[in-house]
């Protein structure tokens, strides 16, 4: 799998975990340079708080772009600190 933004690869991995329709990238597979924190936050009552980022690359920014739960409410997900992507990030396989 691959995240792209603006022709820029931001992640890519062949253990991303699809949950709920959204593609989790592993914290190691995702360049860090691109992603800033964002302070937009939310919740979801079975994966918990979602903390956000912002995404830059070839001179375009998007913001909340990017998002990962710290802690998942529900211990069974996979995705503690796993980074998804919606907005104009294309994730292919």
């Amino acid at each position: 799998m691959k995240a792209r933004f603006n022709n820029t690869v931001i992640a890519e991995s062949d253990n991303a975990v699809k949950i709920e329709g959204k593609f989790y990238f592993p914290p190691d597979s995702v360049k860090m340079e691109f992603l800033t924190q964002s302070d937009f936050h939310i919740r979801s009552p079975r994966k918990g708080e979602a903390n956000f980022y912002n995404i830059t690359a070839d001179g375009e920014w998007i913001s909340d772009a990017a998002w990962y739960y710290p802690a998942p409410e529900d211990a069974t997900l996979p995705i503690k600190d796993y980074v998804a992507f919606w907005k104009a990030v294309e994730v292919v396989e």
